[in-house]
């Protein structure tokens, strides 16, 4: 496999002296305090939701300890396997443990929603997506996801920490988010987003996409491997690393500086982004991170 450098990097690379500074501190998990937990318990559950006939499939699985795993296959319903691993310093905050954090399943017409709270969760309102801990409880958490949905499928996949996403043989739309893990997909199809913090994002399309999508990390490599004839533009971004591709590409204008008006101040802010046309253009395909390679390849398979 022939792998050419797209651009001279260094250019792209002038805070690279300062960016050691910038990397973001691991956010913090449950095990982290300092911990014997003596007392250890395994459970798991297993649930099927039929989906209506011609509905419109979506998957949503909102985490904060463990690690997701989704396929893809040809059944009308999606299948749910949890595996809860439960740690704890007594007997008594092992029940807390199994009392505080919980598994809200619903469903609602082809739509399934996986949520996991628990005093980690910081609610307002109805927005139940901000995620903490709440002090030392004595127990940690932590579920591990399985499931299998209709290859057709939209997704919503988050979790934060001790696991990483992985999603094959999916086609639709999709959000991922990790924050100390990384992000695998493989043989998919489809648009969107996936971010993380501290891990590589890694992703193989069957099928490239045909709207506006984004990858980014802080430390770790962004690898994305598209069908052949692939045509988009891409913005892209890395600090310590370089860029690479397997496409032909021909290099687009830099973005000239914008101009704001701060309190009487002109502040003018430098885009700092790369931009490539593969192809004749599509799609606008955005790639970021600090720490790592960015490669755009052909997937031969």
């Amino acid at each position: 496999m022939r792998i050419t450098s797209l651009f001279a990097v260094p250019a792209l690379m002038g805070l690279s002296l300062a960016v050691a500074a910038l990397q973001p501190p691991r956010v913090a998990a449950a095990e982290d305090h300092d911990h014997s937990f003596g007392m250890q318990k395994q459970e798991t559950v297993e649930k099927t939701f039929p989906l209506p006939a011609g509905a419109h499939n979506a998957l949503e699985i909102d985490n904060v300890f463990g690690s997701i795993e989704i396929t893809g296959g040809a059944s009308g319903r999606i299948e749910v396997e949890v595996n809860t691993s439960y740690r704890a310093d007594s007997e008594a905050a092992l029940e807390r443990a199994r009392r505080e954090v919980t598994l809200d399943m619903t469903q609602d017409g082809g739509t399934v929603k996986l949520y996991v709270d628990g005093p980690f969760r910081c609610h307002h309102g109805d927005d139940k997506s901000c995620c903490e801990w709440n002090g030392d409880r004595g127990y940690s958490v932590k579920m591990d996801f399985k499931v299998r949905v209709p290859a057709q499928t939209d997704l919503e996949a988050r979790t934060m920490n001790e696991g990483r996403v992985q999603i094959r043989n999916v086609a639709g739309r999709f959000l991922v988010r990790n924050v100390n893990g990384g992000i695998e997909m493989d043989s998919v199809a489809g648009s969107g987003s996936a971010r993380t913090v501290n891990g590589p994002v890694t992703v193989s399309f069957r099928e490239n996409p045909r709207e506006n999508s984004e990858f980014k990390t802080v430390n770790g490599n962004v690898e994305l491997r598209f069908a052949a004839g692939l045509s988009a533009e891409f913005r892209m971004k890395t600090f310590n690393g370089g860029i690479y591709s397997d496409f032909p590409v021909t290099a687009l204008p830099v973005r000239a500086a914008a101009e704001e008006h701060e309190g009487g101040k002109v502040i003018f802010r430098a885009d700092r982004f790369v931009g490539a046309r593969i192809g004749s253009g599509g799609p606008q395909i955005q790639v970021e991170n600090l720490n790592g390679d960015i490669r755009i390849l052909e997937n031969h398979e």
